[in-house]
C-alpha cells in the first residue's frame, strides 16, 4: 500500500467510525419525540429481526408523541413487545391500528444516566479511531519494511493519520458535548 491508500482508507474508516457514533447519538432520547428514537428497535417479523422503520411508518404528530402505523397490521403485538424488551424505557399504547409512544419529560436521575450512556459512546467511537490509526500505523510500517515508501514517507504518513485521528476525534467530541448539552438544558 502506499501513502495515499494507506490515508484514504484511514480516513474513509474514521468516517465510519463516526457515522455510528452519530446514529447511536441519534437513539438516545431527549424530553422531545423524535423518530430517531426507534430506529435502533428490531422487531421479530415472522421470525426475523427487522428494524422497525421497515415494517411501519414513524411519524411524530406532537412534541411529545411518536405514532407508528404498521404495514401490516398482525405485527402490532410484536412492535409492542420490541418497544417493551428495548432500553427506550417507553411503554406502548396499542389502539389495534397504530402504537402511540408518550415520551415523558426526563427526570434529573434519568438525564446523568443519558450523558452517561453519551460518554460511553462517545469513548467507543474515539476507542475505533484510535484502533483505526493503529492499523493505518502498521500498514504505514509494513509499506516501509517492504519497500514501497522510504522512511521519510513513513513518517510524513504517520503525522498525517494523527492529524486525521485528532480531526476525527475533535467531531466525536463536539457531537457528544452538543448532545450533552441538549439532554442537561431541556
Amino acid at each position: 500500500m502506499d501513502q495515499d491508500e494507506i490515508l484514504l482508507d484511514a480516513e474513509e474508516r474514521m468516517e465510519k467510525a463516526v457515522e455510528h457514533f452519530r446514529s447511536a447519538l441519534t437513539g438516545i432520547r431527549t424530553g422531545r419525540a423524535s423518530a430517531g428514537l426507534v430506529d435502533s428497535v428490531r422487531v421479530d417479523y415472522y421470525g426475523t429481526p427487522t428494524p422497525l422503520k421497515q415494517i411501519a411508518n414513524i411519524s411524530v404528530p406532537e412534541p411529545q408523541q411518536i405514532m407508528i402505523r404498521p404495514f401490516d397490521t398482525s405485527s402490532l403485538d410484536n412492535i409492542a413487545k420490541a418497544i417493551q424488551a428495548s432500553d427506550l424505557g417507553l411503554a406502548p399504547n396499542n389502539d389495534g391500528r397504530v402504537i402511540r409512544l408518550n415520551i415523558p419529560p426526563l427526570s434529573g436521575e434519568r438525564r446523568k444516566q443519558l450523558v452517561s450512556r453519551i460518554r460511553e459512546l462517545a469513548e467507543e467511537a474515539r476507542v475505533s479511531i484510535r484502533n483505526i490509526r493503529r492499523d493505518a500505523n502498521k500498514h504505514a510500517d509494513q509499506a516501509q519494511k517492504n519497500k514501497e515508501m522510504t522512511e521519510d514517507e513513513r513518517d510524513q504518513t504517520k503525522d498525517k493519520i494523527q492529524d486525521l485521528t485528532r480531526r476525527f476525534e475533535g467531531q466525536v467530541n463536539s457531537q457528544a458535548e452538543t448532545r450533552e448539552k441538549e439532554i442537561l438544558d431541556e
